[in-house]
C-alpha cells in the first residue's frame, strides 16, 4: 500500500477547521475548567453541532460520512491544545458509539447512534474493573437470563464519560456463562456486551475520581446491583463480548495515538512560542543551541509520531491488517508525549510548573497515554506476537 499520507483537500479543510475551533473556543477558556476539575459542556456542545462526535459513521445514522482519518485529524487538533475535550471525543466515538455501529442491530443503530453522533448524548464503555485491568479476560461482572432480562452485577472503574448529564448508555462487558476446553483448566467465562442505558434501577455512578491528569473530562466508578435489561440489549453475539473488545481496542488505538500526537505537537508549538519570547542573558532563549536542539528533537518526535498513526488508521480505512500498526502507533506516540510534555516543562522552567501555562497542563495528562486503552506493556506483547515471537517455547 501507498504510505503518502498526505491530506485531501476534504480532510485539510477538516483540519483547519478543527484547529481554528481549538485555538479561538478551547484554549481561551479550557483552563479554568481544567482547575475546577469541570466537564465543559459547552464546549462538547459545539463539538456536537460541528459534527465531531459523528465523523467516521454513515450519514443514515446521522453522521458525517467520514472515516477514522477525519476523527484521528480532530483529535489531534484537539490535543494540541487540551487533552479534556479530546479524551471526550475519542471516547464518545471509538468506545461509546463504535461498539454500537460495529456489533449492534439495526434497532439499536436507529435507537442510539443518530444522539450520539449529534453529541445530544454521549456513550461510555465499561471494561476495566477493580481487580481486572490489562487481564480483561478476568472479568467479574455477570450477567444472567431471568426470563426476558439481563440482570447484572458487579463494578467497573476508569469509565471516560460514564457520570455526565448527557451519559446516555454503558456498554458493560459480563460473564454471561462459560464454556468447557479441551486442556485441564476447566471451563472458561464467556464474556457478552450488553448496553445499559443510563439511569437502569440499580445502576450507580459514583463521584468523579481526583485524577493527575484529564480533569476536565469524566471518569468514574460503575457499580450495578441487580441491574436489569431486556434480552434485547445484547450487543451482538452471546459470548463475543471479548472479541468485540478487542476490535474495539484495536482501532481506538489508532484514536489514542493521533490524541497523543496532539499532545507531542502542542509542546512544540508552546515551546517554540516561549524561546521566541523568554529573555536570558540579553537574547531569546531560542537563540541557544541547547533549546534548538531539544526542540528539533520534539518536532521528529511529534512528525514521526503523527505518520505513525495515519498509517495505521490508512490500513483501517482501506480494510487491510492493522493490529500491529495501531499498537507500533499507540506505543511510539504515548511514548513522544511523555518525552516531549517533560521537555516543554524543562524549557519553559518555573514557568512550566504552574498551572496557568498549558504545558503545565499537557505534562499531567500526558503520563495516561502510557496506560489507557493498553499499557505499552500490553503494546509490546502485541507486537511480538503479530512478529510471531510469542508462541516460541521457553527452549526455542
Amino acid at each position: 500500500m501507498s504510505l503518502d499520507h498526505r491530506l485531501s483537500a476534504e480532510h485539510e479543510e477538516l483540519r483547519r477547521t478543527v484547529e481554528e475551533f481549538a485555538r479561538e473556543v478551547v484554549a481561551p477558556k479550557i483552563g479554568d475548567f481544567y482547575e475546577r476539575h469541570e466537564f465543559p459542556y459547552e464546549i462538547v456542545r459545539e463539538m456536537g453541532r460541528m459534527g465531531l462526535f459523528g465523523l467516521p459513521f454513515p450519514e443514515e445514522y446521522g453522521g458525517m460520512g467520514g472515516d477514522y482519518l477525519a476523527l484521528g485529524i480532530a483529535l489531534e487538533e484537539l490535543a494540541r491544545v487540551d487533552s479534556s475535550v479530546a479524551i471526550t471525543l475519542e471516547a464518545g466515538v471509538s468506545l461509546g458509539a463504535m461498539p454500537i455501529y460495529r456489533f449492534g442491530t439495526e434497532e439499536q443503530k436507529r435507537e442510539w447512534l443518530p444522539r450520539l453522533c449529534s453529541g445530544e448524548l454521549l456513550g461510555a464503555f465499561g471494561l476495566t474493573e477493580p481487580d481486572c485491568g490489562s487481564d480483561a479476560g478476568g472479568t467479574r461482572t455477570t450477567a444472567v437470563r431471568d426470563g426476558d432480562s439481563w440482570v447484572i452485577n458487579g463494578t467497573k472503574c476508569f469509565i471516560t464519560n460514564s457520570g455526565t448529564d448527557i451519559t446516555g448508555l454503558v456498554t458493560v462487558t459480563a460473564v454471561t456463562g462459560r464454556k468447557a476446553v479441551s486442556d485441564s483448566s476447566g471451563a472458561r467465562p464467556e464474556i457478552s456486551s450488553i448496553i445499559v442505558p443510563s439511569g437502569t434501577p440499580g445502576f450507580t455512578v459514583a463521584a468523579p475520581y481526583s485524577k493527575v491528569g484529564w480533569n476536565a473530562s469524566d471518569t468514574r466508578e460503575l457499580s450495578f446491583a441487580d441491574v436489569r435489561v431486556p434480552l434485547a440489549n445484547l450487543l451482538g453475539e452471546e459470548g463475543r463480548g471479548y472479541a468485540q473488545f478487542l476490535r474495539i481496542l484495536d482501532e481506538g488505538r489508532i484514536a489514542i495515538s493521533a490524541l497523543a500526537t496532539g499532545l507531542a505537537q502542542g509542546c512544540v508549538d508552546e515551546s517554540v512560542a516561549y524561546a521566541r519570547e523568554r529573555h536570558a542573558f540579553g537574547r531569546p532563549i531560542g537563540a541557544n543551541q541547547a533549546i534548538q536542539f531539544k526542540i528539533a528533537d520534539m518536532e521528529m518526535r511529534a512528525h514521526m509520531a503523527r505518520i505513525g498513526w495515519r498509517d495505521a488508521a490508512s490500513r483501517l480505512t482501506h480494510g487491510e491488517p492493522f493490529k500491529k500498526e495501531a499498537a507500533l502507533a499507540k506505543l511510539y506516540s504515548s511514548t513522544v508525549a511523555v518525552d516531549n510534555a517533560r521537555e516543554a516543562t524543562q524549557i519553559h522552567g518555573g514557568y512550566g510548573f504552574m498551572n496557568e501555562y498549558p504545558v503545565a497542563r499537557m505534562w499531567r495528562d500526558s503520563k495516561i497515554l502510557e496506560i489507557g486503552e493498553g499499557t505499552s506493556e500490553v503494546q509490546r506483547m502485541l507486537i511480538a506476537r503479530e512478529l510471531g515471537l510469542a508462541d516460541l517455547s521457553p527452549t526455542g
